[in-house]
């Protein structure tokens, strides 16, 4: 029987198991670095099905290496399965998690015969920490032929246009007073951030289309009549590429050193994890598992002006060292898309339960198409880090 055959059977076989993974991640949303059961849960399936599975390793209790075969190509899956605060799996990393999963259950018994190791990561902290960052700085990556995963969106996408990223808190410090008594006692740390928030509107001005700045503010007081001594904001800064972050970044600190300077407080910035690289998906790679999921029924309509400007992914990271696909699996729920409550639920709707199928068996079929054309494979050092 053809190799692809016996994937999609074996994947197609797991179905049942597979949407419950997916369902229960979803039940149980777990914040970055929290994902307790989502990923054991993951190993669980794993070693079930034969792979030798590192639950906690890399230094991070949440991360899972599940390795299989012993071939001269390593392929890796990666596994997302960290949920958004208040709305839970609103990226859809439960489907992420369980695609993963179903690729690695329909490689596993061909691996060795296919000259193939394969190997799932399950990646903590996508939304905000950079697991993967952080699992290739510890070596997660080294060696790999190419990475992989899927990423349920609105539409299907071949390839998410990811930006660069910079994630950071910013806390002011003043002086506390009583606001009708005494206001010429206070140093007022939530004017500060406001005269940041003005400058840093101001700036949008003058910053390209794709440039992306966006914050909360998460304190800013607690009574009207207190002069505020502390006020604190999550801050996001987004660029085309890595390279264009740096200047970037400079400028929206310059505007909280503003509001330092205006009102007297202290300015505080700690960063939130690493930086977020684009996302830069290998073509070849691209092309077959284009043509894999074409063949299993699945379209991708033209996109004018292009799709998710802004959107991030720490997968980004490894794509500028090892060749790497980051596809886009439509649910069509449009206009509910990525991180609003509506795109929540339709992470455990029948055509999120189809993409985890055709997300798993598209990724599986692209690793066989690597193995049996040895002109095609991707090597590790056509990436430059």
């Amino acid at each position: 029987m053809n190799p692809k055959s016996i994937i999609e059977r074996r994947i197609r076989t797991a179905e049942r198991g597979l949407v419950d993974l997916s369902h229960r991640i979803h039940a149980h949303p777990e914040l970055a670095f929290q994902e307790i059961r989502a990923s054991d849960w993951v190993a669980q399936h794993l070693s079930e099905a034969g792979f030798e599975v590192e639950h906690g390793c890399y230094g991070l209790p949440t991360a899972v290496r599940a390795t299989v075969g012993s071939g001269p190509l390593h392929i890796a899956v990666c596994a997302e399965y960290d949920a958004l605060p208040e709305i839970g799996h609103a990226c859809g990393h439960n489907v992420i998690a369980a695609a993963a999963v179903g690729t690695g259950l329909g490689l596993a018994g061909l691996a060795d015969d296919l000259g193939m190791k394969v190997t799932v990561l399950g990646t903590p902290a996508e939304e905000g920490g950079g697991g993967k960052v952080l699992m290739l700085e510890a070596g997660a990556f080294d060696g790999l032929d190419a990475a992989m995963m899927v990423h349920p969106a609105a539409v299907e996408m071949e390839a998410m246009p990811g930006s660069a990223v910079s994630m950071f808190d910013v806390s002011y410090r003043g002086t506390p007073a009583h606001a009708g008594a005494y206001p010429e006692r206070g140093v007022n740390a939530a004017d500060a951030m406001t005269v940041a928030q003005v400058a840093i509107g101001l700036m949008r001005q003058q910053t390209t289309s794709t440039d992306r700045i966006q914050g909360i503010v998460t304190e800013a007081g607690s009574a009207a009549n207190i002069i505020p001594g502390a006020s604190r904001g999550r801050w996001i800064v987004r660029s085309d590429t890595v390279e264009a972050l740096p200047p970037l970044a400079a400028r929206v600190q310059r505007c909280f050193e503003a509001g330092a300077l205006a009102t007297g407080c202290e300015l505080s910035i700690a960063p939130l994890g690493p930086d977020y690289a684009d996302m830069r998906p290998d073509a070849r790679l691209l092309a077959l598992y284009r043509a894999n999921a074409e063949a299993l029924g699945r379209t991708f309509p033209d996109l004018p002006g292009g799709a998710a400007v802004g959107a991030a992914t720490d997968m980004g990271n490894v794509s500028h060292v090892v060749p790497a696909i980051h596809p886009m699996l439509g649910l069509d729920c449009a206009p509910a898309v990525n991180h609003q409550p509506e795109f929540t639920a339709a992470c455990v709707t029948p055509a999120a339960d189809r993409a985890v199928l055709d997300g798993a068996i598209a990724m599986a079929w692209t690793a066989a198409d690597l193995a049996a054309s040895p002109g095609d494979r991707i090597v590790t050092s056509d990436r430059k880090p």
